[in-house]
């Protein structure tokens, strides 16, 4: 039985007040093991320093992936208490990285979205930078706020490269924050850097501003679009087993969009281990001004087309594979990198 009309049907328009989301899946199954004990206060700095650095047009979506009770009833308190926290998608179980970002990218309506890992400090003005890439570089498509020497070596660069030795240009540049990437080899518990890499790393500059070439994805800020080219088949793996490369990686090159980082350093990995040096980040964090802006508006997407990106790859298998060392050495580059 049905009395009246449903109001709704009178106002059938979806109209939002934000533009970026931000998505963080959340696995912390209970707070006994080792791996997993300081879980609950890592999320706490990486949920503390996003609501502190963000800007009111943009909202956050937790999901918990198969948490204990006591991750449950903190997400569950953010939830209604913190109003920018308008998402909370529970699952008993734990449904993969993968597809617990994509059961809410799939109803996403902001045209900008950010991915994390619940391990992530968020430093100020992350949020004005990865923008203002959007902004100067129409053809990005991926963005992380976290630089690294070694993402040129990513495999899922091939429209980036195009970009870079036809539109761009590609340089070697001093690198502005090496803590950041030190910080990152310690969250990760083994070596990653030699300290040439800590002096420089792969630019990218066009007319208007200049980006590092490559990043990671453990945090990334994406144009909606690129998921549009995403697998549309449920993925089989947690983690790992090449999951975010399927899903993420290789649906933002092959679509024709850039994959590029910050210059500077606005984001940390913090890894499974609270340590003090993290409350230390997190006073600062708290006593900061968020001075960045918001963008007027969102530059229209300029992918590259399949016959770029076909070229790119080319490109990419000779000077950054075979003739890497030859190839470096023009761009200044002597030693190995």
């Amino acid at each position: 039985m049905r009395i009246g009309n449903n109001p709704e049907k009178n106002n059938t328009i979806l109209q939002i007040d934000s533009y970026h989301r931000v998505i963080i899946p959340i696995y912390i199954p209970n707070l006994s093991e080792d791996y997993f004990k300081d879980g609950l206060k890592i999320l706490s700095l990486c949920i503390d320093s996003l609501l502190k650095t963000i800007h009111e047009k943009t909202r956050i979506s937790l999901v918990d992936n198969g948490c204990c009770a006591e991750v449950v009833s903190y997400l569950n308190e953010l939830y209604h208490t913190e109003p920018k926290v308008d998402q909370l998608l529970n699952s008993r179980v734990n449904l993969g990285k993968v597809n617990a970002l994509y059961a809410i990218i799939k109803s996403n309506l902001e045209p900008v979205i950010t991915i994390s890992d619940a391990d992530v400090m968020f430093l100020p003005n992350w949020q004005q930078e990865v923008e203002t890439v959007l902004q100067n570089f129409p053809e990005a498509g991926m963005v992380s706020p976290v630089p690294s020497s070694k993402g040129y070596g990513g495999l899922y660069l091939n429209s980036t490269i195009y970009y870079g030795l036809f539109k761009g240009k590609i340089r070697f540049g001093k690198v502005q924050d090496p803590d950041g990437m030190v910080k990152f080899q310690e969250s990760i518990g083994r070596t990653m850097y030699e300290p040439i890499h800590l002096e420089k790393y792969l630019t990218l500059e066009n007319k208007k501003s200049k980006v590092v070439l490559g990043c990671g994805h453990f945090v990334a800020t994406f144009r909606a679009e690129v998921f549009e080219s995403g697998p549309q088949e449920v993925c089989q793996h947690k983690i790992v087993g090449g999951s975010e490369n399927k899903y993420l990686d290789i649906p933002n090159d092959k679509a024709g969009y850039l994959r590029v980082a910050t210059l500077g350093n606005y984001a940390y990995h913090l890894g499974n281990i609270h340590e003090k040096w993290m409350d230390d980040k997190m006073e600062m964090i708290n006593s900061t001004a968020n001075l960045g802006g918001m963008m007027d508006s969102l530059p229209k997407a300029k992918p590259l087309n399949k016959l770029q990106y076909l070229i790119g790859k080319v490109f990419h298998l000779l000077l950054f594979r075979k003739f890497k060392k030859f190839y470096f050495s023009l761009k200044g580059m002597k030693t190995s990198f």
